[in-house]
């Protein structure tokens, strides 16, 4: 997958409270499936459609031991997104700070000729 397919895919997924609050909790270690399900007014399968989601964006690693599904948290989207949002924060104070650059240039100017 392309770098800017796994940041939308990233985004998408970071946009659901439910998905966060599941990241939040896989912060803490792996959990199983009904463990991340329980504190969730929602059903197990919908608590699925999430897990599927975070594992399209490569959030969340699934692996088996018997029956039971466990996960566990990769971090490693989260800091690609991270520096995405850097990089652009950066240009935009760039940008910023050349416009008031300009805007104090203007009003030194309309100063001087008064």
């Amino acid at each position: 997958m392309n770098a800017a397919a796994q940041l939308d895919n990233t985004l998408i997924a970071l946009a659901d409270p439910t998905r966060r609050a599941i990241l939040a909790r896989l912060t803490r270690g792996e959990a199983r499936v009904t463990e991340l399900a329980a504190p969730f007014d929602i059903s197990l399968n919908s608590v699925s459609k999430h897990i599927r989601m975070l594992e399209r964006a490569d959030l969340v690693v699934r692996r088996r031991a018997g029956r039971e599904h466990i996960l566990s948290l990769n971090p490693a989207p989260l800091d690609a997104a991270q520096a995405w949002i850097e990089t652009q924060r950066a240009l935009w104070t760039q940008r910023l700070d050349a416009l008031d650059a300009i805007f104090q240039a203007q009003d030194a100017q309309e100063t001087s000729d008064a």
